[in-house]
């Protein structure tokens, strides 16, 4: 069986149900995740399928699509506060945002109606720097672990930009003097990809401005580093930089700077 056939077995086994978790989000998993009412008696489970007891499962659901789901907002929510990590939950909600399934601020009024949420607080930060325009794990991680950590000059984002390529949108720019590129592997990962990230960036050139492109190693593993180096590259471009460590073993230091 094909995983949508197996997703309609499960959803009519169990009716009126509707896909939830990461089965109201994407075609594909082992298991098949359904929602019930919460007011439903216990139900066995076939090989394959999971099934959650929810309340209000009627208004959080899309009963006319097939098979029925729960609305992206609740489904996608519902994984970010059940992932293991801060890296997936983030990874949930920007795919959410970036996939034009939904945005920030509908997630964000989804967040608000609920009553008892794990680590609310930090979702609604995230949520709020999707808003923002962190398109990414890798952008809001530059946010939050370079630029925000270390008092670095707060950046304009998804800016939009017209190039020899089309219509482009900046991850991050600095006084239209430095560009700031956070390549995740999604969208830079072939040929033409790259192919188009070297064209975009030469028109930069030709503009004037500066283009850094940074990986996750340089935002997730040595972000302190990263942060050093990026203030360095600001402060040639005219860019007035004051910057702070992080914590007492910050390699972010005033030192570096003024080399």
């Amino acid at each position: 069986m094909t995983w949508l056939q197996r997703a309609w077995a499960a959803v009519l086994y169990a009716a009126p149900a509707a896909l939830c978790l990461e089965s109201a989000l994407t075609g594909e998993g082992a298991v098949i995740h359904v929602a019930v009412s919460r007011d439903r008696g216990v139900l066995a489970e076939p090989p394959g399928v999971r099934i959650h007891h929810l309340t209000h499962l009627q208004e959080r659901a899309l009963w006319h699509v097939g098979p029925p789901r729960l609305r992206v907002e609740e489904a996608a929510l519902d994984v970010a506060c059940q992932a293991i990590s801060e890296f997936d939950a983030i990874a949930v909600l920007a795919d959410a945002c970036q996939s034009r399934r939904t945005t920030a601020p509908r997630l964000l009024r989804a967040l608000d109606a609920r009553q008892r949420v794990r680590r609310r607080r930090w979702l609604r930060a995230v949520l709020v720097d999707l808003a923002e325009g962190t398109c990414s794990v890798l952008e809001h991680g530059y946010l939050n672990r370079v630029e925000r950590a270390h008092g670095l000059p707060r950046a304009a984002r998804q800016m939009r930009s017209t190039s020899s390529e089309g219509v482009t949108y900046r991850d991050a720019e600095y006084a239209q003097r430095l560009v700031v590129e956070l390549d995740g592997l999604l969208f830079h990962n072939t040929a033409s990809a790259r192919n188009r990230d070297a064209e975009r960036d030469l028109d930069a050139a030709v503009d004037g401005r500066t283009t850094v492109r940074l990986s996750y190693r340089q935002v997730f593993d040595r972000p302190c580093r990263t942060a050093a180096k990026i203030a360095r590259v600001m402060r040639r471009h005219g860019i007035s930089v004051n910057g702070r460590v992080c914590g007492p073993d910050c390699e972010f230091t005033r030192a570096e700077l003024a080399a």
